[in-house]
């Protein structure tokens, strides 16, 4: 079967959910029995994801491979339950970085480079080279039509469609639908001129997913239809929803999977059964119970920095039929008033997530001693691991100057360290520990109640490890490391034997829960939560 392709774009602004939209729809043609994939275009000109900050783009989301990459592949992992590659990601500037490299090793024979056809016969290479050996890629271009850095990749997509054709490609454009409140009706102007857009850059496209705060009336979709030269049947609604996980139900209903299909003269594999996704849905829906954790991060002003987390609680609070209410701690409060932190006593259950630098450090610290002595449940993520070592080296062990080397250079007593044989390289991209990693788990251990295995990967992001000097000091006062790595003295997991529920990890487990499997440290710790509130 000839791989079959889905370009989906977007229209009017950014934020419209074109990623939800990709990843419902793979969710559906891999109900039906494809193969699926998707692909993220970002037309930024990083090579990836890795130096930019948080609050300027969102969360970084790793990769089995270790590739940092744009948070919509977190969503297409979760939702399709599959493992993605660095393949999957193109940016502006990994295209152009592999034309300049070309380039040098004289591979255009004396040519001029140029744009058209090198730069987009690239991205249509690597679009090819993620869609081998699936029945359907789907293409998902980041911005919106008619940026002028999206233009290449545009014309990239016309030619491939040209050059695969008209039944092997499908276009999909997400656009914006507005009401405004003076005149109550629904706009489709800014529709039309989006989709006049992306006819200049030579594409029409096959389908319209039509973003509004309520179902498009039939009056609606018709305007839609007869200025934007699509069927009236190809205009989908597509109205907010309580969950994002709601979406691919929503589009079934729509009959959006059958009209791709019909367009690529495809037939189902197998009869399509999304009764445990809708059970899942129910259940995040209309919870029976809820429960307040506190998050201690970095960027709590901007919740897409914690989207992975976000929605793990959201997978782990299905699985106990609860909701999970998140509660904002700026830690920086706990350095300037100490008392502030028995705002934790209003909550169920601490988790302090990654995070990089000085700010707001030791006010993690605080809220994380405080949780172990208050017998408060805790779950600490990567820098949250290392801030519970370092808060108990001080307290319980009392060592004094405790610190990590992150935040203070020549701390007497380095908790958290770059080890020996650790490279710390100039750059600052890919120069971390990342990817997927092996954990090997103590049997007896909560870690182990936990995974009920003893041996597990997750995904890793960081340059500091606890320092192997440390261990014997820490292990010796009452706290266990579980979980070590295979082959280096590189702790994982730690965990408070007497305490309830005080668990770190130094990998990123947020990253491989899928709304079908979720993440179990996530499910045991929303579970002793709810214990904590009984």
């Amino acid at each position: 079967m000839q791989t079959k392709y889905i370009i989906t774009t977007g229209g009017v602004i950014s934020g419209l959910g074109k990623g939800i939209v990709s990843s419902s729809i793979g969710r559906l043609l891999q109900a039906a029995g494809f193969k699926v994939t998707i692909v993220k275009i970002d037309p930024y000109i990083n090579v990836d994801a890795g130096t930019m900050n948080p609050f300027e783009h969102g969360e970084v989301f790793v990769l089995d491979d270790g590739g940092e990459c744009d948070m919509d592949l977190g969503n297409y992992e979760r939702f399709l339950n599959i493992n993605l590659s660095r393949n999957n990601n193109i940016t502006t500037g990994k295209a152009y970085k592999a034309v300049i490299d070309k380039e040098r090793k004289g591979e255009y024979l004396g040519k001029t480079v140029q744009i058209i056809p090198h730069v987009t016969r690239e991205i249509r290479d690597q679009i090819h080279k993620a869609a081998k050996g699936f029945d359907i890629c789907i293409v998902e271009l980041g911005g919106t039509v008619g940026d002028i850095e999206s233009m290449p990749f545009l014309e990239a997509v016309r030619h491939l469609h040209l050059t695969e054709g008209d039944k092997n490609v499908a276009f999909l454009h997400v656009t914006l639908v507005p009401v405004l409140s003076v005149v109550g009706e629904q706009k489709t102007k800014p529709t039309q001129h989006s989709v006049q857009r992306l006819q200049e850059a030579g594409i029409q496209p096959d389908f319209i997913v039509a973003r509004s705060e309520s179902r498009l009336h039939k009056k609606t979709q018709e305007k839609i239809a007869n200025f934007c030269n699509v069927q009236a049947e190809n205009v989908i609604s597509d109205p907010d929803c309580k969950s994002l996980y709601e979406v691919p139900l929503l589009l079934q209903k729509e009959g959006l999977d059958r009209k791709l299909m019909k367009k690529f003269g495809l037939k189902r594999k197998k009869a399509v059964n999304l009764s445990a996704w809708r059970k899942i849905v129910k259940r995040m829906i209309k919870p029976k119970k809820t429960v307040k954790i506190a998050m201690a991060g970095k960027y709590t002003a901007l919740s897409d920095s914690y989207v992975s987390i976000l929605e793990a609680f959201k997978h782990a609070g299905a699985v106990n039929n609860c909701e999970v209410e998140i509660e904002w701690i700026e830690t920086t409060d706990f350095e300037t008033d100490k008392k502030k932190v028995k705002i934790l006593d209003k909550v169920d259950g601490l988790l302090v997530p990654g995070g990089f630098g000085s700010r707001g450090a030791e006010g993690k610290i605080t809220a994380i001693n405080y949780a172990r002595k208050n017998k408060l449940p805790f779950l600490g993520l990567c820098y949250g691991f290392q801030m519970a070592a370092v808060g108990f080296a001080r307290k319980a062990c009392n060592l004094k100057g405790a610190n990590s080397v992150e935040i203070e250079k020549n701390a007497k007593h380095p908790i958290i360290c770059i080890l020996p044989d650790q490279y710390e390289g100039i750059n600052m991209g890919a120069t971390m520990r990342l990817g997927s990693c092996p954990c090997k788990i103590e049997k007896g251990t909560l870690a182990h109640k936990i995974y009920g295995d003893t041996l597990i990967h997750e995904r890793h992001r960081h340059r500091y490890e606890l320092n192997p000097e440390y261990i014997e000091v820490l292990e010796k006062n009452g706290l266990k490391f579980s979980g070590k790595a295979p082959k280096s003295p590189i702790m994982e997991i730690l965990e408070l034997p007497k305490h309830p529920f005080f668990i770190a990890t130094q990998g990123h487990p947020e990253f491989k829960s899928r709304v079908e499997s979720p993440a179990p440290l996530f499910v045991h710790f929303v579970k002793a939560c709810l214990d904590k509130k009984a």
